[in-house]
């Protein structure tokens, strides 16, 4: 059996009553969930900055490990160069063996100079590091107290939230699809979340634009859906609110 236009009308100003009712509960969390949000996202990238850090930081670790390894290398050579060269016949050997000696000498060098460079970014590294480590221990401390703040009022809750929930799922059930899609987009795009009003002081209870007598008379006779000329929600009469104050 086809539902005349009053029963969808009753329909949606049940949900919509519903949904408001689940709006005014999410309300009591307030900026809570918001704030537990942006607090992961900033612990999360805080996490990925130290773990950044301290890769950076093994890699000079280890680079200086290499540099000494060359010092090491290279100081040994120079030693074997130096005994070679007391063996030395000719010129050509003695310059051939001279300037294997500079060569290791550079080597020292160059890797002490590095090994200064790498030692002062591991200084630098290391004192971010400790910073971002301080930083993300303060960070979790407050999104453990936000998490648990949410949580009690998310377990005080959670109850009536369900039970409303499921009875806005068994209402949907009741409007057809067409409409259904309407009043969704038409409470994503109210800031009230408010799809569907009655009529107020001779006004639109959702933008508060007066509405025509004739327009009034129209809605009371709820034989058609009627859309207000202003913010395009749809309007009820006034009399559907006390019809479902009787029915709960």
């Amino acid at each position: 059996m086809e539902q005349s236009v009053e029963d969808k009308l009753k329909a949606l100003f049940e949900l919509q009553t519903l949904h408001t009712e689940i709006d005014k509960i999410r309300q009591t969390r307030g900026e809570l969930p918001m704030e537990v949000s942006d607090l992961e996202d900033e612990v999360a990238g805080l996490e990925t900055r130290i773990q950044k850090i301290k890769a950076e930081l093994d890699e000079l670790e280890d680079s200086i490990v290499t540099r000494k390894n060359v010092i090491k290398d290279a100081l040994a050579a120079t030693k074997k160069y130096e005994a070679q060269l007391a063996e030395v016949k000719n010129n050509r050997e003695y310059d051939a063996i001279s300037k294997e000696i500079e060569i290791q000498g550079l080597e020292i060098q160059v890797s002490e100079k590095k090994i200064k460079e790498y030692s002062f970014d591991i200084q630098n590294k290391t004192d971010v590091y400790e910073k971002a480590l301080a930083v993300i221990t303060e960070r979790k401390k407050d999104l453990e107290l936000k998490k648990a703040e949410l949580e009690t009022i998310t377990a005080e809750t959670e109850k009536d939230e369900a039970v409303i929930l499921a009875k806005a799922e068994e209402a949907e059930k009741h409007i057809e699809e067409r409409l259904l899609i309407a009043y969704y987009r038409l409470r994503k795009n109210a800031k009230n979340g408010l799809a569907v009003v009655t009529i107020r002081r001779d006004s639109c209870a959702g933008c508060f634009n007066q509405i025509p007598p004739q327009r009034q008379l129209d809605i009371r006779q709820r034989k058609r859906i009627i859309v207000c000329e202003h913010c395009g929600r749809i309007i009820v009469d006034e009399g559907f609110a006390g019809e479902e104050e009787a029915s709960i």
